[in-house]
């Protein structure tokens, strides 16, 4: 199925609901990427001199185009533009560990509906997921070492398709969240760059 979204600065734009390969970090070169001390940072910042030497204001607000927010784990090899065929200015992105909807993602989410236009919600695990090995036990181990429990959850799962289905749970019951009745959920292969759908039931 194909739907037509108007976009900034562009004539109606195709987009699709089929399968979507992904590109990763993975294939880029790494050469100079990482360094002691500092100067990762002070790499990003000569480049941000480079992009911002070229830059003009797109012009744009700070509504989604599409009027969609995507929740996503942080992982590095989620290049989420590009799978999912996006442009600047056609959605807000929130990211986390794991991709899992916290309170504060609701407070995110709540903002981004009420405020600046977005109706529908995708939710975004990958295989892999560095929260598939690790427990609850973790704060208490933060607790030995530095003398304080944290009062945030670690998130932690197994099932990785049960997760997804309980991040779309909390989405469709927040009563702060005025659309909750386009609310998907996917797993991000990262193997294979493919989206997997998964029913919430």
């Amino acid at each position: 199925m194909t739907f037509f979204f108007p976009s900034h600065g562009r004539t109606a734009t195709a987009v699709t609901s089929t399968v979507m390969v992904m590109t990763t970090s993975a294939s880029v070169p790494t050469e100079g990427a990482i360094s002691d001390g500092g100067r990762v940072t002070d790499r990003l910042v000569k480049a941000n001199e480079q992009y911002a030497a070229a830059f003009t204001d797109p012009g744009m607000d700070a509504r989604p185009v599409l009027h969609v927010a995507v929740v996503a784990c942080m992982d590095a090899r989620l290049d989420l533009h590009a799978a999912l065929g996006l442009e600047l200015g056609d959605c807000h992105t929130i990211r986390n560990a794991g991709g899992v909807v916290t309170d504060d993602v609701i407070r995110s989410l709540t903002i981004s509906q009420r405020k600046l236009g977005t109706r529908s919600v995708v939710l975004i695990h990958h295989t892999g997921c560095g929260l598939e090995a690790i427990t609850e036990d973790f704060r208490t181990e933060l607790e030995m070492e530095v003398g304080q429990r944290p009062a945030w959850a670690v998130e932690a799962f197994r099932d990785v398709d049960q997760d997804v289905r309980q991040s779309m749970q909390r989405v469709r019951t927040s009563p702060f969240l005025l659309h909750t009745d386009d609310v998907r959920g996917f797993v991000f292969d990262v193997k294979t760059g493919l989206l997997r759908e998964i029913d919430p039931t």
